[in-house]
């Protein structure tokens, strides 16, 4: 268990994935500038209309885009452990919280699983035109680096982060990647059957 300050936002930050952040309140500009002076991580956590989630990722400044004269700032920011909220503290003018980590149970993952969740990852790649580094699939953190490259739900990486099961992550990822996909090629087909009827003749 340890003390860490906590930055609640409207985005999900899984294990692996990089984000850009612009930093403008004065508390948070606060947090990262203790986060860049003592190179230590802080705890991004998801909040909505709902409210704030327990299980958030510890976070990391990879990179500092820019610095303003006001204090703001633009930086990247990468994703490590995962943790659970145990009690909010008090006492800074952001919060904090007391917070243990969160680990995976004991479970072997079956090749086959991988092989499906990469293989809807590569398929959604070559629909998509990209060229990703190809996934290591022996890799204990497939599940989040195959969704961390690619656009989902919160409330779907959310379900990622708080599952405890590499095989129900890769489970859920495959079927995930499958499903933007399925939306990806019906707007392309909607596109072009738009394009056709632009084109007939009056």
């Amino acid at each position: 268990m340890d003390e860490i300050g906590l930055f609640p936002l409207g985005i999900v930050l899984l294990p692996t994935e990089r984000v850009p952040l612009h930093i403008f309140e004065e508390r948070y500009r606060e947090l990262i500038g203790e986060c860049l002076e003592d190179d230590s991580e802080f705890g991004l956590v998801y909040a909505d209309e709902d409210g704030v989630r327990e299980v958030g990722t510890r976070a990391r400044v990879a990179e500092v885009l820019e610095r303003f004269e006001d204090g703001r700032l633009n930086i990247v920011v990468e994703g490590g452990a995962r943790f659970r909220v145990e009690q909010l503290t008090r006492g800074r003018s952001f919060m904090t919280a007391v917070v243990v980590d969160v680990e995976d149970e004991a479970s072997e993952v079956d090749a086959e699983s991988a092989a499906r969740a990469t293989g809807a990852f590569r398929a959604l790649a070559a629909l998509a035109g990209a060229e990703p580094e190809a996934p290591d699939e022996s890799s204990q953190l497939l599940s989040y680096e195959l969704a961390a490259q690619v656009e989902l739900p919160a409330d779907a990486k959310q379900g990622l982060l708080e599952s405890r099961s590499e095989a129900e992550r890769l489970d859920r990822v495959a079927g995930l990647l499958d499903e933007v996909r399925r939306v990806l090629i019906a707007a392309r087909e909607l596109g072009e059957r738009a394009k056709q009827n632009g084109s007939k003749p009056a």
